[in-house]
């Protein structure tokens, strides 16, 4: 099968640039790489085809000779064709680090040092802590630089040493077949140093496990599930790296009385049966502890919301307030004693369809509607 034109393969003209033909090979290159495309047999044999136009047309001798005699001037091995040499994986793992980084996800900077991790806590609070904001004291166990040794995991007086396998990159490369392998350095794990004399007070970790007592400011407005991010309060660096953050996660208790939605809250407000029908004035409570007023009109029907305005919660940096719903409830009267009795049957018999339009409108519908079936049926 013959092979097609170089300048064809990478996608550019004869009289392409070295930076042209780069900048074409990358992508070509991150496009079919077989990590990329595992198990996919055209896309690894591109991936050769690709690397073969650009080491030759990357070479500017390679490339003389490829614009006068084409593929015959590397016939049989001729003037040192094109592989995968050391170069090349350098190269492709130079590329690999740019676009995709260190696939182990590592955080690592010079002399081994890495950042700490970031750690959680969750923290209940009352919705009268939500409403006014407070600072909150908690204890966190965590890892904290150790004081003997600054963090470097050394004995005092010593230090660190680079790793002699790696030369302090903490990644050692192998060549396997085609392609250039990294793995972590098995003698420093990574560090890119190695101690000899390590800290007595930390065994050479650089950190030690304590409790730590912190204060929280939670802000007056802050809703169930927010989340307040700590700077550097987290888990210490290893071997003097930056430390973690803290993050408190907050989750609100449930009220006695409100039920809360954003900014406003509601409540439900029993009232009488009386004062549901001659009107009146009810006292109810609000977040702030004071007691509000709430005029209930005469005819006041079960389920009727009032709003008290901006009598709910602050808004998270505003000072914006939410607003207050009561919701009445007629109560229905029970343990009712011979007179009350009495007295309620007397006021039945002297009611009307005024008296109950709800109901005597319901129950007309009603008979309505099965007189209509009947008809219907007959029909």
């Amino acid at each position: 099968m013959s092979k097609r034109d170089y300048y064809e393969v990478l996608g550019v003209a004869k009289t392409a640039s070295e930076g042209d033909m780069k900048s074409a090979f990358r992508k070509l290159a991150m496009q079919f790489h077989p990590d990329r495309n595992p198990g996919d047999a055209e896309a690894e044999t591109r991936f050769k085809e690709v690397n073969e136009a650009y080491q030759t047309l990357s070479d500017p001798q390679k490339r003389a000779a490829y614009d006068r005699f084409g593929h015959a001037a590397f016939a049989q091995g001729g003037a040192g064709g094109p592989g995968f040499d050391a170069g090349f994986t350098d190269f492709m793992s130079d590329i690999f680090d740019t676009f995709f980084g260190d696939a182990r996800g590592r955080q690592r900077g010079a002399g081994g040092r890495e950042r700490g991790s970031d750690l959680r806590y969750n923290l209940e609070i009352s919705l009268e802590d939500a409403f006014e904001g407070k600072t909150e004291t908690v204890k966190i166990p965590t890892s904290i630089t150790c004081e003997t040794c600054a963090g470097s995991g050394a004995k005092p007086g010593s230090k660190p040493r680079t790793c002699p396998t790696c030369g302090g990159y903490g990644r050692v490369r192998a060549t396997q077949g085609f392609f250039s392998v990294e793995r972590t350095c098995p003698n420093c794990h990574g560090r890119g140093e190695t101690i000899d004399d390590p800290c007595a007070t930390c065994a050479g970790a650089g950190r030690l496990t304590r409790e730590r007592t912190l204060s929280v400011n939670i802000p007056a407005g802050v809703e169930d599930g927010t989340r307040i991010r700590l700077s550097g309060e987290g888990e210490a660096g290893l071997r003097g790296g930056p430390a973690g953050d803290l993050y408190i996660f907050l989750s609100l208790k449930p009220h006695a009385f409100f039920q809360r939605d954003g900014a406003d809250l509601f409540c439900r407000a029993p009232i009488s049966m009386v004062t549901a029908a001659l009107g009146g004035e009810i006292a109810v409570p609000t977040i702030d502890g004071s007691d509000a007023k709430v005029k209930v009109p005469e005819g006041t029907q079960s389920g009727k919301q009032f709003r008290l305005k901006d009598r709910g919660m602050p808004v998270l940096r505003s000072r914006d307030r939410g607003d207050l719903y009561i919701q009445v409830v007629v109560e229905t009267p029970q343990s009712l004693t011979k007179r009350q009795r009495e007295l309620l049957m007397e006021f039945d018999r002297e009611c009307s369809t005024s008296t109950h339009p709800e109901s005597s409108g319901f129950f007309s519908r009603v008979r309505e509607f099965f007189d209509g079936l009947g008809g219907s049926t007959r029909a």
